[in-house]
């Protein structure tokens, strides 16, 4: 009998000591809190220099020009159409290309007999003229349709940089069938923001 009081007054002698630890335990808890967290995604935002002599002042850039117009074209028919395009993203952004059109805007479908050939372009004193010893790799060459469906990966912009290209228009063959037809295309450039 002894012994058993013995060991309940150790048990309760422990668990009052057990209380009172953990008591004095969580009288000096703290917490540290991190509030209103706020995140937010990047953009890939690109503009095309409307007039490409003038450089990247604001008024400058623009979403949207209106496109070139080309007339007489024949069999073996090529022309230029000089473009540049600025990141205004604060990342590095992919570049591509695509045409887009209606089969409405080219119902004699002109678009199986122009081809597109985009070249990098330096315009190493910033005239915006295509001078000799210019004219960079070519990204390939492929008809309007091709352009449409399977677009041209034009590579990396850094951010605040201008990626100036040509486009090479050209045909190879043109039947008399098509003499006096017309259509109209438009041509797109996307960016996807680098990882």
């Amino acid at each position: 009998m002894r012994n058993k009081k013995k060991t309940i007054l150790a048990g309760v002698l422990f668990l009052l000591l057990t209380i009172c630890v953990g008591a004095t335990y969580s009288a000096f808890s703290d917490k540290g809190k991190i509030l209103g967290s706020s995140f937010s995604v990047g953009s890939a935002d690109i503009k095309l220099l409307e007039d490409i002599t003038l450089g990247t002042i604001p008024e400058n850039l623009k979403d949207e020009i209106d496109g070139p117009v080309f007339g007489n074209i024949s069999s073996n028919w090529k022309t230029e159409y000089l473009i540049k395009v600025f990141n205004n993203s604060p990342g590095q952004v992919h570049l591509t290309s695509n045409s887009n059109y209606e089969t409405a805007n080219d119902p004699d479908e002109l678009r199986q007999l122009i081809y597109v050939e985009p070249l990098e372009w330096n315009d190493t004193n910033g005239n915006g003229l295509l001078e000799e010893g210019e004219t960079g790799s070519s990204f390939g060459r492929k008809t309007i349709v091709k352009w449409k469906t399977e677009g041209f990966n034009l590579g990396s912009i850094n951010s605040g940089e201008i990626k100036s290209i040509i486009l090479k228009f050209s045909t190879d063959i043109v039947p008399d069938s098509k003499q006096g037809t017309s259509a109209v295309f438009d041509f797109e450039f996307g960016s996807i923001g680098a990882e």
